[in-house]
């Protein structure tokens, strides 16, 4: 049987009714990802994907 992932929410989750956040799990080869409202559909990008994914977002919130 699969190890159970452990899943972490964002800092700046807020916590309350909204669930509209990102979780993200570590495996020991890959990193797993969901939305809190949908838990059942998962995501497991490949390593440069959410590289590319990371350095796009990081450049749209630099001042």
């Amino acid at each position: 049987m699969p190890e159970a992932l452990h899943w972490q929410k964002s800092s700046f989750s807020t916590g309350d009714a909204d669930n509209n956040c990102l979780e993200i799990a570590a495996a020991p080869t890959t990193l797993h990802l969901r939305e809190s409202d949908d838990p059942a559909t998962l995501l497991t990008p490949a390593p440069n994907a959410l590289n590319a994914l990371l350095t796009a977002l990081k450049g749209q919130f630099r001042a």
